[in-house]
């Protein structure tokens, strides 16, 4: 998260992930535009729920609608924390799947809403997001840590790129441990008390062929009635494996954290209730798809893992390169918690749920007084 930090601070100083001129780098849904959009969104948080804000922020400001939605899908399917956590909990194979599977899946989104949203409906999703309604996480969205002026080496090695820096590892933390401890305390319960026969039934695993088949149908929904989203399911996704479901329902239940319930309470508050409903159907056609072709492609090369017990984190302390980089890991952020606590940053903290405003009208100060 700290990488991706330093790379936001850098580009934004560049005026490439600064909000106002992002809007300006997505004007259409051309291929370009669809690419950067999804660079950008790599980029960008890895919270479901920052990302719709985001996505929605760029739109008001005269960004393409598809554009950011590709930036929006980029932003919680293609950052580095999701592929380290499925390796560690999964394997490699599924951190494979969904940096695979997450550029299909919005090469299938881009398709489908060139084909569905009509100019009415662009239309009716721009009057109600100019409506400005707050979702949640308003806050982080809107706050803007970018720096100007030097050299990006100077900017790197600046106090108020330190800050920033620092600034923007916390504050990702914060917005997304609420579901990776959901998504710990979900998976567990299901695990525990769902017997093992009920996902064999559901997922029809005794039958190969079938089972690929409502795998990626039946992925999604999953994911929409567990509530949990961002990093918090792959826990859940664990446990799903270990049940039977297919490996490509595995990668479709992971794409799906973009339409459980809330979010899509929060697309009817900033698009209308049409414009939510198309989504959801939309996002799902997409999710399910990108599931099949990961199946397909992964099944022809023999990369499908064949052992479907979850991974099993040995407890005893060993001395070894982890342990080394452990330490240097706590080290980095116990500095990366100093300075954020040192320069402002627990009143931005408390921000980070509101409209935003005040937010952004602190974090511009902020920046011309820290040095």
């Amino acid at each position: 998260m700290a990488t991706r930090a330093w790379f936001c601070t850098l580009r934004r100083g560049t005026g490439c992930c600064h909000q106002g001129e992002m809007s300006r780098v997505l004007p259409d849904g051309s291929a370009r535009t669809i690419l950067i959009a999804s660079g950008l969104g790599a980029a960008s948080s890895s919270c479901s729920y920052v990302a719709i804000a985001l996505a929605r922020s760029l739109f008001r400001k005269g960004a393409d609608f598809i554009a950011t939605m590709a930036f929006e899908f980029a932003s919680t399917n293609l950052v580095l924390e999701l592929g380290i956590i499925l390796w560690v909990l999964m394997g490699w194979q599924f951190a494979l799947a969904e940096f695979i599977g997450g550029p299909i899946m919005i090469v299938l989104l881009v398709l489908l809403l060139r084909r569905a949203m009509t100019p009415a409906l662009l239309a009716e999703a721009r009057a109600q997001a100019e409506r400005g309604i707050a979702g949640r996480m308003e806050g982080h969205a809107a706050m803007d840590m970018s720096l100007s002026g030097g050299s990006i080496l100077s900017r790197a090695i600046s106090q108020r790129g330190f800050t920033a820096v620092s600034h923007f590892y916390v504050m990702d933390w914060a917005s997304i441990w609420i579901e990776i401890v959901g998504g710990l305390l979900v998976a567990g319960a299901l695990a525990a008390w769902v017997p093992q026969a009920f996902w064999t039934s559901l997922f029809i695993s005794d039958d190969p062929v079938w089972s690929k088949v409502v795998g990626p149908l039946i992925g999604p929904i999953v994911a929409v009635i567990s509530f949990v989203c961002s990093v918090g399911n792959v826990p859940l996704a664990a446990v799903l494996w270990s049940g039977g479901i297919s490996f490509g329902g595995v990668v479709a239940f992971l794409f799906a954290d973009l339409i459980v319930l809330p979010i899509v309470n929060i697309y009817r508050k900033y698009y209308g209730l049409r414009v939510a409903m198309l989504l959801f159907v939309l996002f799902y056609a997409a999710m399910a798809g990108a599931g099949y072709v990961v199946e397909f492609v992964f099944g022809v090369l023999g990369l499908v893992p064949g052992d479907r017990r979850m991974q099993i984190v040995h407890l005893e302390v060993t001395w070894n390169y982890t342990t080394v980089l452990n330490i240097l890991a706590l080290g980095v952020s116990a500095v990366l918690v100093w300075r954020f606590l040192r320069t402002g940053g627990p009143g931005m903290l408390r921000m980070m749920g509101n409209d935003g405003k005040s937010a952004q009208h602190d974090d511009h100060a902020r920046h011309h007084e820290t040095s």
